[in-house]
């Protein structure tokens, strides 16, 4: 669709994105896109998605490993939460391009330890964070400062990764992206209409 191919086109061009458009209007495929198409161009590269809750990372997971699948490319999909066992924990350290997980992991499990974590942050080229409208008061306040802590730890590491942000329709999505990335307003691309 237009806005599929309008949010691929600015990721590519590495401008921060949110897909701000109604329920099945494909807003997956808005992110997904360009990070297979960075992974498959890149053995180093990789991506970190964002959830809010451990269940929607899992769910995700799925769709993720079925799009690779599809795509032909052998590029492992892991969660990283507190019900990933050790070994899986470790791979998703050392090998794994794509890493799922939510806030709460990434702050008490992932940044602290930001350099065991160095191939991670070093090829790190798209950062995805769905349900973007989740983060709003204490919460988004909160995420915000984390996701700040995540942009210096990549900095450290020399990445600057591009963010693909999808939410449910809201009124304000350029403002809200840019407020809790810590970014300019002209600096987000609004993808709002299907």
């Amino acid at each position: 669709y237009a806005h599929q191919a309008r949010a691929v086109r600015a990721a590519r061009q590495g401008k921060h994105v949110v897909i701000a458009t109604p329920t099945a209007s494909g807003k997956s495929l808005c992110f997904h896109l360009p990070v297979l198409d960075a992974l498959a161009a890149d053995p180093s590269a990789t991506a970190l998605y964002l959830y809010p809750t451990k269940a929607l990372s899992r769910d995700q997971e799925a769709g993720v490993r079925a799009l690779l699948a599809e795509a032909g490319l052998p590029i492992p999909a892991i969660v990283y939460d507190g019900d990933t066992p050790g070994d899986a924990r470790r791979a998703a350290r050392e090998r794994s391009p794509i890493v799922m997980t939510n806030p709460d992991m990434l702050h008490a499990g992932i940044l602290p330890h930001h350099a065991h974590w160095a191939r991670t942050f070093q090829g790190l080229k798209y950062v995805v964070i769905d349900e973007l409208h989740m983060y709003r008061g204490v919460f988004g306040s909160h995420f915000a400062h984390v996701i700040a802590r995540l942009r210096r730890a990549a900095a450290f590491h020399g990445a600057s990764p591009v963010f693909l942000c999808a939410t449910a329709t809201i009124g304000n999505p350029g403002e809200h992206t840019a407020t809790l990335l810590g970014v300019e307003r002209d600096e987000v691309e609004v993808v709002d209409e299907s």
